[in-house]
């Protein structure tokens, strides 16, 4: 009987496998720049409809399909589009003062409307936004652990066909007011869900329509680690995983 010795495949060198580790990144690079791209919650302006350490995912084509890699280097060039975002949508952006840092807000202006901020109640083209309080005892149970000794209101509201959460601080009255402005063409008028402790258009204006990257999604990932990575301020995070977050979709 014969018996054949089985030939082993020839293991490839580090020089005959660049080409194909080359086309994996440049694939994948592509893939963040026009698709779709993770981003990490920092802080807490956008509580309760986001919390620090949720991961999130970002449409990055929700208005309009871009040139790969033509927003690294400034005003993005557009394959198809641009449309702007929609009132109430929560969007990711360059930061207009310095554009090396993201920033995710909710729309809450678009060109041409008026913006005002009476007694913390939000007026669009001078009509109130509505705001229907409730009890948030199960928010603040998720709460981070910074911002549990704070007396929040919770409260549904709706920004144009979107509903969804803010909460108010009762003891900051910093943000209280606002005074009426009317929003440029191409500009957005943006806001923290988290009113009273949100950096935001009402400090330091408006978003350009070509920085903004894409439309939030949903969670695909939740937790905060007792130490932050060197670009995050905050360095008093406990160990907190939340799989409920998990799939959670952004109204």
């Amino acid at each position: 009987m014969a018996f054949f010795k089985k030939k082993q495949k020839k293991k490839k060198t580090f020089k005959e496998e660049f080409p194909s580790l080359v086309i994996i990144i440049f694939v994948v690079l592509v893939f963040r720049s026009v698709l779709f791209e993770p981003y990490k919650i920092p802080t807490g302006s956008m509580i309760p409809t986001l919390m620090i350490g949720d991961y999130i995912l970002v449409n990055k084509f929700a208005y309009g399909l871009k040139v790969p890699f033509s927003d690294w280097f400034g005003e993005p060039t557009y394959i198809s589009g641009p449309s702007q975002p929609k009132k109430g949508e929560v969007i990711v952006f360059k930061y207009p003062i310095d554009p090396s840092f993201n920033y995710i807000k909710r729309v809450v202006g678009v060109p041409g409307d008026t913006i005002e901020v009476i007694d913390k109640v939000l007026y669009i083209n001078d009509k109130p936004v509505e705001m229907d309080e409730f009890d948030g005892k199960e928010i603040m149970e998720d709460m981070d652990d910074k911002f549990k000794d704070f007396n929040f209101r919770f409260y549904h509201s709706k920004t144009g066909e979107h509903e969804h959460v803010i909460q108010l601080d009762t003891e900051n009255y910093y943000s209280a007011n606002f005074e009426k402005i009317t929003i440029p063409e191409n500009m957005f008028f943006v806001m923290g869900d988290n009113r009273d402790h949100s950096h935001d258009s009402r400090g330091w204006g408006f978003v350009p329509m070509e920085n903004i990257k894409g439309e939030a999604l949903f969670v695909w990932f939740s937790m905060t680690l007792p130490f932050s990575w060197p670009w995050e301020e905050d360095l008093d995070h406990p160990l907190k995983f939340r799989p409920w977050r998990i799939g959670t979709g952004i109204n």
